[in-house]
């Protein structure tokens, strides 16, 4: 019997991007699979029902997922949803895995094999399937467009007939995959951008996009791409650096999460006290804690006249480009292993055993497990 993939609406408030796409749909056939989509899933990405061709319909996520052998998903499912999964089904997507053993121990329960793409390992044949990086992009995008839109100077270099107005002074920190396309972006709105990571190795990307390296002294580089925590001298190194760029700068961006972990808290309030009036913070870490002290996630608030912003799952801003770069993520992890219609496992594969949560009422992932205490 073919694989049915199955797609339901997302549920979270806000939550505007869709695990599939049109074009992935019909891969997803060329595969000899099926699909099924829950009615008007899409309709928040702007992608209508009769966008997809050659698919099943299903009116509710229970009926869905009671039928589907694999469920994609953009955030994690509700337990309704994975109570009503088939036994064995597979669920893959951003799961949020250090986030609640009660939905952990579900998937235990219901013998789901779950594959969270935060633990995707960070090998050279993952790449295509990083959907971190690719929602991080997004979300480094917004950022910059965020800071532009709340800040009450031009970006650019602006020349009118009674003379010249100077760019923006923005300041970047973290220059992973976000926080390199929020220098870009800037630096595209014609902004003077500064840029700041704990490593090293990132001042010739920086560089690279023709912004300016903060160099603090400390280097901070760990494994895996990320970096490592900050002994406390370390810390009191860095903000004093910092704290002169900071205060120098007409937008600050702040980047630097790591996922399944507090964010940490780069900017103080004394920081930001030094602000120049009408200077705009944009914490896109603001989901994990915050990298700025002040910061309130979904909100904006006002400390003097410093605005300091929290937008929260950010890569929903803008749902048409971050669905279709999710969609090919999920295509490219799975797509591998459908052979003749039906899903085929390897076990032996790097990527499947590194991504795997939970299989055969197992938790698989050491770290999660760990972090849960399961």
């Amino acid at each position: 019997m073919a694989l049915l993939i199955g797609v339901p609406a997302e549920a979270i408030a806000g939550e505007r991007r869709l695990s599939v796409v049109p074009d992935v749909v019909k891969k997803y056939l060329g595969l000899g699979a099926k699909v099924m989509i829950q009615t008007g899933a899409g309709v928040s990405a702007h992608l209508r029902d009769d966008m997809f061709a050659e698919v099943q319909f299903a009116s509710s996520g229970v009926e869905l997922c009671a039928a589907a052998d694999a469920v994609l998903c953009v955030q994690p499912p509700s337990a309704e949803l994975i109570a009503a999964m088939k036994p064995g089904a597979v669920l893959l997507g951003m799961l949020q895995p250090w986030s609640s053993a009660e939905r952990v121990q579900q998937l235990m329960e219901k013998q789901i094999s779950s594959f969270a793409l935060e633990l995707l390992p960070r090998i050279s044949r993952s790449q295509s399937m990083d959907a971190l990086s690719s929602q991080g992009a997004v979300a480094g995008y917004e950022c910059a467009l965020i800071a532009a839109d709340h800040s009450p100077k031009f970006f650019p270099m602006l020349t009118y007939a009674a003379g010249t107005i100077r760019p923006a002074k923005v300041l970047v920190i973290g220059a992973g995959v976000a926080g390199l396309q929020a220098i870009a972006t800037a630096r595209r709105i014609g902004a003077m951008v500064e840029a700041y990571d704990v490593r090293p190795e990132t001042r010739e990307q920086i560089e690279s996009l023709g912004a300016k390296f903060v160099d603090t002294g400390v280097s901070a580089a760990g494994t895996g791409g990320y970096a490592r925590e900050l002994t406390d001298e370390e810390k009191a190194k860095q903000a004093e650096r910092l704290a002169k760029a900071v205060a120098q700068c007409d937008a600050l961006i702040t980047t630097a999460a790591i996922p399944g972990k507090k964010a940490p808290r780069i900017i103080t309030a004394d920081m930001v006290a030094r602000m120049k009036p009408g200077a705009v913070v944009v914490d896109m870490a603001a989901d994990s804690g915050g990298n700025v002290e002040g910061t309130i996630a979904g909100e904006k608030t006002w400390v003097n006249d410093v605005l300091l912003i929290g937008p929260t799952n950010i890569a929903s801003r803008m749902p048409v480009h971050a669905s279709e770069m999710y969609a090919k993520n999920l295509f490219n992890f799975i797509s591998p292993f459908i052979k003749d219609g039906e899903l085929v496992l390897d076990w032996e594969d790097e990527v499947v055993a590194g991504c795997c949560l939970t299989h055969a009422g197992e938790l698989r992932h050491a770290g999660v497990k760990q972090v849960l205490g399961l």
